[in-house]
């Protein structure tokens, strides 16, 4: 949350709502720090507590070196209508209680879009970072949160011109977007270096990096069984490191499958997980953010699905959406170890400092 004096040139909070997902919680590095020599605002960081595992959620404020939340909601797990109201629920008597100019969500879980709702019922302005990307998948629960989210918000800041076409498109007035590049590689341009020094011991020069956590892929038998025999498979000629979300790791206990031949890991802290992601030959992933990081550090990205929210990872980057067509992974892979893979752009603004730009557009509120 944050305290600024606005245009009324009262002093009263400014809220800085952190959104809690794996990996959105690098965002909210970039904006603590990149606020922090404003003198007329004055953060409080809200966790809302949506993911609660150590490794994905405690972890990232110690490397980060976030400070601790001022309020943490302890929401923890449920159905999605469960989670979003028990988080509206929680948020409402601290939104009542002090009273901001402005909240400012993330991303395009949950909490985004019950922190959106509740403040806009409240008329208290909400600044949307990560605006205007869009799927057009509305299977996608997350889709849903992006485009209610994006039709409360008051400020959308967006990360790629994708992001503002879509929100013209919607009827948004140009006055409120602000394309200001992407938070969560600021992150990963200060972190880089940390990343760079950890050694990756027993580890091959050449290896593949996996994540698996989409229902789309996980929660059906035969689509995670074809999508781990290719593994195996690959596994034979490239080592595979498999750092398995604890949903992936439970639908193949469900399942029955043996996929022990596979380097699989716990979920990694994010500085770990950087370095394994820098060095790999080849990512494979179903993760929006690993698009966007991939992207950036130039490593070839195949993602797991047949659509993405963040298109400019495909149309400047290193991604290529190969959905679940095992022929096509296979194919993709063998170009990439062939030396013949994509060539490359790191997208406009994707530059460490997306979160400066966000904090001098609500300095001049």
């Amino acid at each position: 949350m944050v305290n600024n004096s606005l245009q009324n040139l009262t002093l009263r909070p400014l809220f800085t709502r952190n959104c809690s997902y794996q990996r959105q919680l690098t965002q909210i590095f970039a904006r603590v720090h990149s606020t922090s020599d404003y003198s007329k605002i004055k953060q409080t960081l809200i966790h809302t507590g949506q993911h609660y595992d150590t490794n994905m959620s405690d972890v990232f404020f110690q490397q980060l070196e976030i400070p601790a939340p001022d309020v943490n909601l302890g929401v923890g797990s449920g159905s999605h209508a469960r989670q979003t109201a028990e988080i509206m629920t929680r948020f409402e008597p601290v939104v009542l209680e002090r009273k901001p100019d402005l909240v400012l969500v993330y991303g395009d879980v949950n909490s985004t879009v019950a922190a959106a709702l509740v403040c806009s019922k409240l008329l208290i302005q909400v600044g949307h970072v990560e605006a205007g990307l869009r799927s057009r998948d509305r299977t996608m629960p997350e889709e849903i949160n992006r485009l209610v989210t994006d039709q409360l918000a008051d400020l959308l800041f967006t990360p790629s011109a994708d992001g503002d076409e879509n929100l013209e498109r919607e009827g948004i007035p140009s006055r409120k977007i602000h394309r200001v590049g992407n938070v969560m590689i600021d992150s990963l341009v200060r972190l880089l270096p940390a990343a760079m020094e950890k050694k990756l011991n027993g580890l091959p020069d050449r290896y593949v990096l996996v994540t698996l956590h989409r229902p789309a892929n996980v929660d059906d038998d035969r689509t995670l069984k074809g999508i781990l025999e290719c593994l195996l498979e690959l596994n034979s000629q490239l080592k595979v490191v498999f750092p398995v979300h604890p949903r992936t790791r439970q639908r193949i206990a469900d399942f029955g499958f043996d996929a022990s031949q596979l380097d699989l890991r716990e979920p990694l802290p994010y500085i770990e997980f950087l370095a394994l992601q820098r060095r790999a030959t080849v990512v494979v992933t179903d993760s929006g953010g690993i698009q966007e990081e991939t992207t950036y550090l130039k490593v070839p990205c195949l993602t797991l699905r047949n659509n993405t929210e963040r298109p400019v990872t495909v149309t400047m980057g290193t991604n290529v959406l190969v959905g679940q067509d095992g022929a096509r992974l296979r194919s993709e892979l063998g170009k990439v170890l062939q030396g013949k893979q994509k060539q490359s752009t790191v997208p406009p603004l994707w530059d460490g400092h997306a979160g400066q730009r966000i904090a001098e557009i609500l300095s001049e509120l």
